[in-house]
């Protein structure tokens, strides 16, 4: 997993190594050529992971912040929703997506894109409630609890 921070045009041949691209709305933006034309939607963000699939990467994530994310690879496309949050630091929110991304893609349920995804925007939803790197990163039980607490309010 490569998360391509800070933004920078990635070689066709490293992107053919990497297994899960993980940029933002700034990196995917810069990747495509294009750092002035961010994608402002999960379609947008959609074209541009597949314009990026047909230059040689394996499967793009990207991240949306509170517009969630969208997973694009050969299998699947999936747009996952984002939370409402009263962000006050956006530090770590890219670095607490991946590893909670990680974490759920390696969990019991491998392979529940749709579930992993979600876990991952809870996590970084609850890090920009926090100020701070390391400290706003929230423990898997936060986010767990986050989630129970969405389905049980039916969202």
């Amino acid at each position: 997993m490569l998360d391509p921070a800070p933004a920078q045009a990635l070689d066709p041949r490293v992107l053919a190594l990497i297994d899960i691209l993980t940029p933002n709305q700034t990196e995917i933006a810069v990747l495509m050529g294009k750092p002035q034309q961010e994608p402002a939607s999960a379609a947008d963000a959609i074209e541009a992971a597949n314009q990026l699939r047909r230059r040689g990467a394996n499967t793009v994530v990207v991240k949306l912040g509170r517009l969630g994310a969208v997973w694009v690879s050969a299998q699947e496309t999936i747009a996952a929703q984002g939370f409402a949050v009263d962000a006050v630091d956006s530090t770590a929110a890219g670095d607490t997506f991946n590893a909670a991304l990680a974490v759920a893609l390696a969990g019991e349920r491998r392979g529940a894109i749709a579930e992993a995804l979600q876990f991952a925007n809870a996590a970084a939803a609850i890090s920009v409630t926090r100020v701070g790197a390391q400290s706003s990163c929230p423990h898997r039980g936060e986010v767990v609890d986050l989630l129970a607490m969405i389905r049980k309010e039916g969202r």
